[in-house]
């Protein structure tokens, strides 16, 4: 079993503890532990399952259980807490306490990616630099962004951007791109990429009014949809996406680098078909 600082989803380390045990123990199962913690059996397989979350109170029994030192049931129980918080505020102080609490290589590497999604000029700086060649004139670089950085700022991204192994320096000392595109995955934290994600659009704000309108292309549509009807648009952005990916990979002379936002979200409450019939009456 992983050692609990790899993990973030302290109902994932649960289970992985319980099949574990179970695989050397056959007696071992979930009557077992809620005699143990004091919980009802059918509480505790639903904690296993990620459904329900450990209450504060019996969050010393499952250390106890689980056998874990001081240092590690703080680190549980910050887990618990990361996964109970619900303001972007909380769960982005939790996940940052995660990241630090434990001074292992694997999370120095983890911090410096979730860095890399928490300004949205880091991305900006790598594009800039597939255009151009670049050593170490910081202060060009930092105008080259739109809208312009400082020259530190600019220093901070560059020297992220290598931590990460997103660019090195070729033979000749200028920096250049390990890989042509950066994705998420599957697997990234959400609270980065939402961090990420306000960035970008307060960017997009922004360019309503510093960027000419031939330059930009922003428009809105209003509309009513089904749950088929949601699926199918969430679908056909997820294809434009990828659709946009392929443009830019198949360009043959960029110049400069876009940034593109593409967003669905509710702006009225659900209304039930029974609602919508007693309307009608």
């Amino acid at each position: 079993m992983q050692d609990i600082y790899s993990y973030y989803d302290y109902h994932k380390y649960l289970m992985d503890f319980y099949n574990e045990k179970k695989s050397s123990l056959p007696l071992f199962s979930y009557r077992y532990i809620s005699d143990k913690v004091g919980i009802d059996h059918g509480l505790i397989v639903k904690i296993f399952q990620g459904k329900r979350h450990i209450s504060t109170r019996s969050i010393p029994a499952f250390t106890l259980l689980l056998g874990l030192s001081r240092r590690k049931s703080e680190y549980f129980e910050l887990m618990i807490k990361y996964r109970k918080a619900k303001t972007s505020n909380e769960i982005k102080h939790y996940f940052e306490k995660l990241l630090s609490f434990s001074g292992i290589e694997e999370h120095r590497v983890e911090s410096d990616k979730y860095e890399f999604y928490q300004k949205w000029y880091y991305t900006a700086v790598r594009e800039i630099l597939h255009l151009y060649p670049f050593k170490d004139d910081y202060e060009w670089l930092a105008n080259m962004v739109e809208p312009a950085i400082t020259p530190a700022e600019a220093k901070k991204a560059v020297l992220l951007l290598e931590r990460l192994a997103f660019i090195k320096r070729n033979e000749d000392g200028f920096f250049e791109l390990t890989n042509r595109f950066v994705t998420t995955g599957l697997q990234w934290r959400s609270i980065a990429i939402r961090t990420y994600q306000k960035e970008v659009m307060n960017l997009a704000m922004q360019a309503l009014d510093t960027i000419p309108k031939e330059e930009r292309d922003i428009s809105t549509v209003t509309l009513t949809l089904d749950d088929a009807g949601l699926a199918l648009a969430r679908d056909r952005i997820a294809a434009l996406h990828k659709e946009l990916v392929e443009i830019s990979a198949a360009c043959q002379n960029v110049n400069r680098a876009y940034q593109i936002n593409l967003q669905l979200f509710p702006i009225s409450k659900r209304c039930s078909t029974q609602e919508k019939d007693a309307a009608h009456e």
